[in-house]
């Protein structure tokens, strides 16, 4: 876990990270004020952010909907158990766990742990984004690659593709690579 961010502008900051990390958070970081929390925010990755509403500069709900919207961090925001429900109204639809103080520990560590999970299934969900949009691109480029070896080649598509096929196989290179090195020899004979 890369940490937490313990945001609060109490005096009681030290407890309430001790609190947080006897629920099962690690690496906790301490910030006094919205404006330190956005800086440590764009210097690191946290797993976690926590957000004692309300802060010295801000409510808190600000920070928190920045947490969620620039970084992967599951996002706790404890507020005063009377504003609590309403605060939670706003920013449950963005993903924000709302949590009222005075604290219990039980519901903490809840909170924390799906939290969490709730991360871990993003990061999951945002790697196979990344994996399957390297495949498009990969498709994308050999698809232009065919084009060019049917337009200026003379090949069939079928010709074309195990054109590429081949490429790729002598070279030993990906289809991805052979794909950009075709496309590279067209589109230098273009410009001459």
């Amino acid at each position: 876990m890369e940490g937490t961010l313990v945001v609060s502008g109490a005096k009681n900051r030290e407890e309430l990270g001790r609190f947080l990390e006897s629920c099962g958070c690690r690496g906790v970081t301490l910030a006094a004020s919205g404006a330190e929390a956005r800086r440590l925010l764009g210097e690191r990755e946290f797993a976690l952010v926590a957000v004692a509403a309300p802060l010295p500069d801000e409510f808190g709900g600000e920070l928190a909907l920045h947490a969620v919207s620039a970084t992967d961090s599951g996002v706790l925001l404890l507020a005063g158990g009377g504003r609590a429900q309403e605060v939670a109204e706003g920013l449950r639809e963005y993903g924000v766990a709302v949590l009222p103080t005075p604290l219990s520990r039980q519901a903490a560590a809840q909170a924390v742990e799906l939290l969490l999970a709730a991360r871990r299934r993003t990061l999951r969900l945002r790697e196979e984004n990344r994996r399957l949009s390297r495949r498009l691109e990969d498709a994308r480029l050999v698809c232009r690659a065919k084009c060019l070896l049917i337009q200026y080649g003379g090949m069939t598509e079928e010709e074309a593709h195990h054109a590429v096929e081949r490429r790729a196989m002598d070279r030993r290179r990906s289809r991805r690579e052979a794909a950009e090195e075709i496309i590279a020899a067209y589109e230098g004979e273009a410009a001459e």
